[in-house]
């Protein structure tokens, strides 16, 4: 595997696992002391052992330290050591890990040390000193963010907050799968961050890129770390669009397409519009994903459009999905496999897709069969909509306040982190195993509003979450399956409909209703609808 040097700055940067033959190299590039993050066989024998990369660190004339931390555990005393060796050793430095993420955490702490340590002894503040007064500081500005910071205003409003967020734009995502069918103006899901940043709350724009909750402290790319009394931790997810070689390059043209991104979700109508004839993908990456059926509304939505115009028996249309079934909750999967049929479309399920050469206009996948062999099949496609592998943010999967998966490892019920009761979370980011949606966040909100405020007064968390989720499937352009559920698939429908029937009401709701719902009333504390179900 070629060497990948990523640099941070002048004088450091970061690569992911290199090997004994690498040091020659990294020593080409200019490099003279290189630290060792990886702790020894932690994948096993195929990783060389910090003795023999420091022998030939050492005969390639490169410095050498071996500093392991485990992944999601650094310490401070790591990140104290780690700030040492950047002020002590000579440069450029070069730090390396199984991926790399653990070295650049590492060197975001270790700056923030040493900016405090100089800001001491020179007294003199950094460039940006916030405030730190807050009762309660919520990472993320985003859906959950927002409306969270919001309801606990409308409950108790001398409570000093803090959002951090570096983005200025905020966006009603829900909504970019009707712009990719033509039916929504994007120009109306996209908002300023001033506008909806609830009166009376501190923005902070800046990035987190890590936790230190013995401290009560968040770490940001400027200035002080920040203390709170209480941590939301609501930063949505991380769509992760180089996992698929290929997919950055030709996102956009070639016929490649996502309504998973603002500004791409335009093109994937336009290429609805201006195919006549050929092939069309749609893909799936492994759950968990936020909105786990908009892949496939997508390609409803496409059909429908097709359909209408007369093309479809023109079309070729083929749903790749890396999971066995078409839908979690087994009640809504006899509506969908009806329009399945009606649109004539190829399941390909255990179908992974690993790469794309845009202007081959060629996409390979990996597929499972049912012995749990694999192999790869490579198709041709005339349009190609892809949904980009999902995670937790890397400041929260490499963070002491995720669990295995790197979700925020939070009781499912009461959104409280089971480790540091000070800690909520909700909204994509949070470990709960309900659906990633907008709807969700919709009663999370209610439910971490009000037991934060209990514990803040002392007294136990009574509120419950029930898993609610929503995810309106778009079979055709004016009627839509309203899925809703909880935990363990529950149905848990708001009206007392068959929530199976695909409805004219459904698509009103979804385009019409729900928009204005989020901005004027979730967005600004208003709960209409908002309350866990009562058991």
């Amino acid at each position: 595997m070629a060497l990948t040097i990523t640099r941070q700055s002048d004088h450091f940067s970061t690569a992911p696992q290199i090997n004994i033959e690498d040091m020659r190299e990294i020593a080409e590039h200019g490099i003279k002391t290189v630290i060792n993050n990886r702790p020894d066989a932690e994948g096993g024998t195929a990783q060389p052992l910090s003795a023999d990369l420091e022998k030939a660190a050492v005969a390639a004339g490169l410095n050498y330290f071996y500093l392991p931390v485990i992944s999601g555990q650094i310490t401070e005393a790591q990140a104290t050591k780690f700030a040492e060796l950047l002020k002590t050793k000579q440069g450029p430095i070069l730090a390396f890990c199984r991926s790399g993420a653990r070295s650049q955490n590492l060197h975001q702490l270790a700056s923030s040390l040493n900016s405090i340590n100089a800001s001491a002894s020179e007294k003199s503040a950094p460039a940006c000193n916030w405030q730190d007064n807050h009762d309660i500081v919520i990472v993320g500005g985003g859906a959950a963010g927002i409306g969270l910071a919001a309801s606990l205003l409308k409950r108790q409003s001398n409570l000093q907050i803090a959002i951090i967020d570096p983005k200025d734009k905020h966006y009603y995502q829900p909504a970019w799968t009707l712009v990719g069918a033509g039916e929504f103006d994007p120009k109306n899901t996209e908002r300023n961050m001033t506008d909806v940043m609830p009166k009376g709350v501190t923005w902070i724009r800046a990035e987190v890129v890590g936790f230190d909750p013995e401290r009560k402290q968040v770490l940001i790319d400027q200035g002080n770390p920040l203390s709170y009394q209480n941590l939301i931790v609501a930063p949505g997810l991380k769509l992760n669009w180089d996992a698929i070689p290929g997919l950055q390059d030709t996102l956009g043209e070639n016929g490649v397409t996502s309504n998973y991104r603002f500004d791409l979700a335009p093109y994937t109508w336009s290429l609805v519009q201006a195919m006549k004839s050929g092939k069309a993908i749609f893909t799936q990456p492994p759950m968990p994903i936020k909105c786990a059926g908009a892949p496939q509304k997508a390609m409803y939505l496409s059909c429908s459009e097709w359909e209408k115009q007369g093309l479809l028996k023109n079309i070729e249309v083929e749903f790749h999905n890396a999971g066995a079934v078409l839908f979690g909750v087994p009640t809504f999967v006899p509506p969908l496999m009806e329009y399945v049929k009606r649109y004539d479309i190829n399941l390909q399920f255990n179908s992974k897709l690993i790469s794309v050469d845009g202007p081959a206009k060629k996409a390979s996948f990996e597929f499972k069969d049912a012995q749990g062999n694999l192999q790869q099949v490579e198709k041709s496609f005339d349009m190609l909509h892809v949904v980009p592998p999902q995670s937790a943010p890397d400041f929260v999967k490499n963070s002491p306040l995720a669990n295995a998966e790197g979700w925020v490892e939070v009781d499912q019920v009461t959104l409280q982190h089971v480790r540091y009761p000070n800690i909520f979370s909700l909204g994509d980011a949070c470990s709960s195993p309900n659906a990633k949606t907008a709807a969700a966040v919709r009663k999370q909100i209610v439910v971490v509003a009000e037991n934060l405020l209990s514990l803040r007064a002392g007294r136990s968390l009574q509120t419950r979450y029930d898993g609610y989720g929503s995810c309106p499937l778009t079979v055709e352009k004016g009627r839509i399956v309203l899925a809703e559920f909880g935990f363990g698939g529950k149905l848990l429908p708001t009206f007392p409909l068959n929530p199976a029937v695909p409805r004219i009401s459904s698509w009103i709701l979804k385009k019409y209703i729900l928009p204005s719902v989020y901005w004027d009333l979730m967005l600004k504390g208003r709960e209409w609808l908002a309350r866990p179900s009562e058991e």
